[in-house]
C-alpha cells in the first residue's frame, strides 16, 4: 500500500481522489487550508472507507512560508512518500494577491506545488518508486514573466491559463530532472462539477467523480509508469500533447530560471 499525499483534499475532486485511494487501502496525507475543514474531512474519510490511516496537514499555498512549514511538519512526520498529488489550485479569488504581491493562481497553482515537491523531494526519492501528479488544464496560456513576477496585472481567466501552463512547463522539466520519479501533468476533465467551476462558470459538463478516477488511476496503476514527462488530457482520454511551450527548452529555461528568483 501506498502513501499518498493529495492537496487541496477537503472539498471537490481532491477530497473525492482521497477518498477513493483511501477505500483502496492506501495511507493518505490530507491537505487544507482551513484547520476545522480538515479535522472534518479526515474524520469522514474514516468513516467512509473504515480506513483508520489517514492524517492531514493544514496549509495556506499562497503563502510560501506556510509551505515550507508543512514541509517541514511532513519530512518530521513521514520518511517516505509515494505519491504526491498537487491537485490545490485556485481560479476566482477574494484577495487578487498574496503577501508578496504574487498574482493567487500563479502562487497556488504553480509556485507552491513546485516549493512543495522539490521540498519533499528527498521523501520521495526514500520510496520504491515516487510518482508525482500535477494538476493542469484544458486552459494553457503563454506565460508572462511580468505576470507571474506580480508587475504585469491579468485577468483571472489569463492568470488561470498561464499558471496551469507554467506547471506543465516546469513538470516536463523537473520529469527529465529526476527520471527515477514518474511525474505525469494531467487535465483532470474540462468543466468537472466542483466549487471552483461552478464560482468560475455556474455550470458544469462532467460529475467530479471524472477527475478523480483518472487521478488515482495516474497515481497507483502500473500501466502509467512509463509515462514520466507526459501530459494525459483527460477530455480525450488519453497522453496528449499540451501547449507548444511546454516543449519548448528556452521557454522553459526562462520560467525556471524566473521561478527561482521569485521563491528565493
Amino acid at each position: 500500500m501506498k502513501t499518498i499525499l493529495i492537496t487541496g483534499s477537503t472539498d471537490g475532486v481532491g477530497k473525492l481522489t482521497a477518498t477513493k485511494l483511501a477505500e483502496n487501502g492506501h495511507k493518505i496525507i490530507v491537505h487544507g487550508r482551513n484547520s476545522e475543514k480538515l479535522k472534518n474531512t479526515i474524520s469522514e474519510i474514516k468513516e467512509i472507507t473504515n480506513n483508520d490511516r489517514i492524517s492531514g496537514f493544514v496549509s495556506d499555498l499562497s503563502d510560501f512560508d506556510s509551505v515550507n512549514k508543512m514541509i517541514s511538519d511532513i519530512s518530521n512526520e513521514f520518511s517516505s512518500i509515494d505519491i504526491l498529488i498537487n491537485n490545490a489550485g485556485v481560479f476566482k479569488s477574494r484577495i487578487e494577491q498574496n503577501q508578496d504581491g504574487l498574482d493567487m493562481r500563479f502562487a497556488v497553482n504553480y509556485l507552491a506545488p513546485y516549493l512543495l515537491t522539490n521540498g519533499l523531494l528527498p521523501i520521495l526519492k526514500n520510496s520504491d518508486s515516487p510518482r508525482i501528479i500535477n494538476l493542469s488544464s484544458a486552459a494553457q496560456a503563454t506565460v508572462s514573466m511580468d505576470a507571474l513576477a506580480g508587475k504585469e496585472q491579468i485577468s483571472s481567466n489569463e492568470a488561470y491559463a498561464q499558471s496551469k501552463l507554467a506547471l506543465t512547463m516546469w513538470s516536463f522539466a523537473f520529469a527529465q530532472n529526476h527520471p527515477g520519479v514518474i511525474t505525469i501533468a494531467v487535465n483532470p476533465g474540462s468543466l468537472l462539477n466542483t466549487k471552483m467551476v461552478q464560482e468560475a462558470f455556474g455550470r458544469h459538463w462532467s460529475p467530479a467523480d471524472k477527475g478523480a478516477d483518472i487521478l488515482v488511476e495516474l497515481a497507483v496503476a502500473e500501466k502509467h509508469a512509463p509515462n514520466n514527462g507526459k501530459y494525459f488530457d483527460n477530455d480525450q482520454g488519453d497522453y496528449s500533447n499540451a501547449h507548444n511551450d511546454a516543449y519548448n527548452q528556452d521557454k522553459i529555461d526562462q520560467l525556471i530560471s524566473e521561478t527561482s528568483k521569485i521563491l528565493e
